[in-house]
């Protein structure tokens, strides 16, 4: 009965595309309808097969058809996360256009997603129609699971510490360049600035100098239309819609990929042996003992870059916000730097950046109040148990690092920007997933010691050459329309620092 519901639901909308490929809005309504009609016929297979005995999850209702809460949640994720929070505990589930989402709220909560095994809560079904297009076939969630594992250990194998000590003059070489363009005062958009400058740095670490060196105006753009694939369009929609963000994307990762086949090519012609992640990447091999094709290197490569970009453009851009409003803050911050490095504030070192530990707790005290990602998500392969409830397959599983990190029975203070709070042993009540910007166990990111190296370079740099304040006592609201919750209208104000 299930398959004869599909197979005649998929007939029927292959059948309605078909007649209307030819006209943009039809293909995307069309889409929808896909979308939608297969959500609901999920949702009612769903409740068919399930165990009625079967203690579930408090369920949100909604008198909108499909939709469900799509546009409440989608206007003001977190306050509606929170209200729900009050009202059903820290578990519950509701629609958002025909597909189930179980929320994990707290850190009990939350054990479920950080202890779990990927075949019973997968992430393949989740990002893979997200990551794919982005970063190419057969690397991150286009692979099973264990070989994704093995790709993570390579990457992470070419970031380490000996790599570090190099990249802190790197960046804030590439810092100092940058903006220089600045000149000695005016207002402008911090998050753009920082986005190109994350870009720069991380290519110039990661990518090594052939790369680097070809990143021009054209290669930039290519990057930021390739990022562009991360809409909620591609998490939502079929991905062969021709939508014009798709088909950028698309272009953008043939292009980038001719690049890097090209660098790729030479490298292994000429023999040398560069310290860098490209080569960690041609010299590693499977545990089966195959070396990683070019298409496989250049995918890595592609995902090295951009999954870290939007962890670290964000925060750095909420961090100078953060350090803009409390003026008395960033002078510490910037006191900081002459007791660790001295008064004439010489080149940065890595050891010396270990020390500035007013800076790191800020950084740490943004990713509390603004982790870049506000949802980790997996798929319920397997009935899954959580604070008595059970999960039903098909649902899609949620923790929010956003709601998590404000919680008021975990955190004092929790809307306060307070750095010092890490001062304490147990800054959330010693509970153990009270705090993911990274995620946490065998989820954890890989370039989180890369992140906390990178941005910490950026802003010792830029508080030695600038004092920074708020655009008339502006401070950003955060954007919801975009999967990465950036800031709204991030104008910064600025002047050259008097030494």
């Amino acid at each position: 009965m299930s398959t004869h519901l599909y197979q005649m639901s998929s007939k029927l909308l292959v059948d309605t595309v078909g007649k209307v490929n030819d006209n943009l809005t039809s293909v995307f309504l069309a889409a929808s309808v896909i979308t939608l009609t297969l959500g609901y016929i999920s949702k009612l297979l769903l409740r068919h097969d399930t165990d009625k005995d079967q203690k579930h999850p408090p369920f949100i209702p909604s008198s909108i058809p499909f939709l469900g809460h799509a546009i409440a949640f989608g206007k003001s994720p977190i306050e509606f996360l929170e209200n729900a929070y009050e009202k059903y505990g820290p578990v519950f589930s509701f629609t958002m256009v025909g597909s189930t989402f179980t929320y994990l709220l707290g850190s009990e909560a939350a054990t479920l997603m950080f202890n779990s095994k990927n075949e019973d809560l997968n992430a393949e079904d989740v990002y893979s129609r997200l990551t794919t297009p982005v970063f190419g076939k057969g690397v991150a969630y286009d692979v099973p699971n264990p070989i994704f594992l093995e790709q993570k250990k390579m990457l992470k194998t070419g970031l380490n510490m000996a790599r570090f000590k190099e990249h802190v003059k790197i960046i804030e070489d590439e810092t100092i360049e940058y903006f220089q363009r600045w000149g000695d005062s005016g207002e402008k958009n911090l998050f753009e600035a920082l986005s190109e400058l994350i870009i720069l740095t991380a290519s110039s670490c990661l990518h090594g100098k052939e790369i680097r060196s070809l990143l021009d105006e054209h290669v930039a753009q290519l990057y930021a239309d390739l990022d562009g694939g991360f809409s909620h369009a591609a998490w939502l929609l079929p991905g062969w819609l021709p939508l014009p963000s798709f088909r950028k994307r698309d272009k953008a990762h043939r292009e980038i990929k001719k690049i890097f086949f090209n660098v790729i090519q030479k490298r292994r012609q000429s023999g040398e042996k560069v310290d860098d992640i490209l080569q960690t990447l041609i010299d590693a091999t499977y545990k089966n003992g195959r070396g990683l094709n070019d298409d496989e290197i250049a995918g890595m490569l592609i995902g090295l870059l951009l999954a870290g970009q939007h962890t670290s453009s964000t925060t750095s851009a909420w961090l100078g916000f953060f350090l803009s409003r409390d003026k008395d803050l960033q002078e510490r911050c910037y006191s900081e730097q002459k007791a660790v490095c001295g008064d004439h504030l010489p080149p940065l070192q890595l050891d010396q950046l270990k020390d500035l530990s007013l800076l790191e707790r800020c950084l740490k005290e943004t990713l509390r109040l603004r982790p870049p990602i506000m949802t980790m998500m997996r798929m319920a392969r397997s009935p899954q148990t959580a604070a008595g409830f059970t999960i039903p397959v098909g649902h899609q599983v949620c923790v929010s690092p956003t709601v998590n990190h404000r919680l008021q029975d975990t955190w004092a203070e929790r809307m306060e920007f307070n750095p010092d709070r890490y001062l304490s042993d147990n800054p959330a009540a010693g509970e153990k997933f009270a705090y993911v910007p990274f995620g946490a166990g065998r989820h954890r990111c890989i370039g989180e010691n890369f992140a906390y190296v990178q941005i910490k370079t950026i802003w010792s740099t830029m508080l030695r050459m600038y004092e920074f304040d708020l655009v008339d006592g502006y401070f950003p609201t955060i954007n919801y329309t975009t999967m990465i919750h950036t800031p709204h209208n991030p104008v910064i104000r600025y002047s050259r620092r008097r030494q």
